[in-house]
Parts: structure tokens; sequence; C-alpha cells
């Protein structure tokens, strides 16, 4: 039974999300502050966080931050009233793994989870491909032996081309892949991450591994 913290100042959604999870066979304890939220999920005893932006005593931007800073992986999905492009990618920068907008549809927002909890399950096998090795369970990168710094967004664009590497994967297939689909980002998010992946890779060398199949999507080249 997956457990499941909810972080919302408003006791209608607090209730209606406990209440419904709880029917979807998910165990749900809800907070209502950021101080609160921040104490909870610090303890890395949850599988995943539902947590709202606006919050009275600390932003959910800042308990996100404050998470990842510890080294908290738990996965989160943001909540908030904000629908602009850059809201979304600020809040994924920091370490989101979701993206709803209230209104939302709780069916959406089941799947998201869903989604999350799938991805942050264990994945083991090491995926090597030419000069390029990836190994999940450490999420390290190496390109020709040497280390390549991503963050968890990075790695797992990189991960999700590296696992097909004769295909080319287009924008939906990348947000299915590393955000989960269903509303969760934008497709002008994706274009962002493969920016910041090209720009480390070329740092070690492999400016060219990330192609763009014009009009399609991506695939992995040599390098």
């Amino acid at each position: 039974m997956p457990r499941v913290l909810v972080v919302d100042d408003e006791p209608g959604v607090r209730d209606a999300l406990a209440r419904g999870l709880a029917a979807e066979g998910m165990e749900v304890r809800s907070v209502a502050d950021g101080h609160a939220g921040l104490q909870e999920a610090s303890t890395g005893a949850y599988d995943a966080v539902v947590l709202d932006i606006m919050l009275p005593g600390l932003s959910g931007y800042r308990v996100l931050e404050a998470l990842r800073a510890e080294g908290v992986a738990t996965p989160v999905l943001l909540l908030s009233a904000k629908d602009g492009e850059v809201d979304q990618a600020d809040g994924l920068d920091l370490g989101a793994d979701g993206y709803l907008v209230k209104p939302f549809s709780f069916v959406v927002l089941v799947a998201q989870l869903r989604a999350m909890l799938r991805r942050s399950g264990p994945a083991t096998t090491r995926v090597v491909h030419g000069a390029l090795s990836l190994d999940p369970a450490t999420r390290s990168v190496t390109w020709e032996g040497r280390d390549v710094e991503l963050s968890a967004r990075e790695f797992a664009v990189l991960h999700a081309l590296a696992v097909h590497p004769d295909a080319v994967m287009t924008r939906d297939d990348l947000l299915a892949a590393v955000w989960g689909g269903g509303g969760s980002a934008s497709r002008n998010v994706v274009e962002v991450y493969v920016g910041y992946l090209r720009r480390k890779l070329a740092a070690v060398g492999a400016g060219e591994l990330v192609r763009t199949e014009r009009g399609r999507g991506y695939r992995l080249g040599s390098g």
C-alpha cells in the first residue's frame, strides 16, 4: 500500500484527496502548512508527496527545495493555481516530478501519482551505448570514462533515449517517459531539458550525442 503525504492548506482539498486516494488503495496522511509538510516529508517514510505551492509558513517551492537539498528523493507532485509555463518549469527544475493546475481532475492526479510511483521503483540495469554508460541504481553517467554530472530530470531524459537507441522519440514520448504525461508539463519543457543535457554532454566532448530529427523528435547518435 503506497504511503502518500498530502500538504495543502485547504481543508476541502485535504479531505477529498484523503478519501479519494484511500479508495484507490493508498495510505494517506495530510498536513496543512509548509513547515509540517517539510517535517513529515523529510522522514523519507512516504512513497509520494502531493504538495500545494501556496502554503502558510513555507511555500511549496521552498519545501521542495529543502527536501532535495537534504537528499530526499521522494517523488513530489506540485499543485498550483498558476498555469504559466514559467511556473511549471520553475517547479520541475527544483526537482518536482509532476505539476497539476487547480482545479484538477482527480483521475489525472491518480494517474500522475501511479506513474511517479512506477518510475521511482527499482531500476538497476546499466545501459551502455557506445562510449556512453548509465547506471540507474546510482543515477551516474560516464562518457569515455569521464563522469557527467546530471540532475535527476536530465538523467531521466538521457535514460529514456538510451533505452531506445534505434528509435526517434517525439516530445510526447519524452513527456510520457520522464514527466508522466497527463498535462504535468508542456512540450517546451522537453526542449529546455534537452538543451541542458546537450550543454553538459558537450563539456565532456559528447555534444553531438543527442540528435534532433527535424519534425520528428530526438535520438541518440554516436557523439
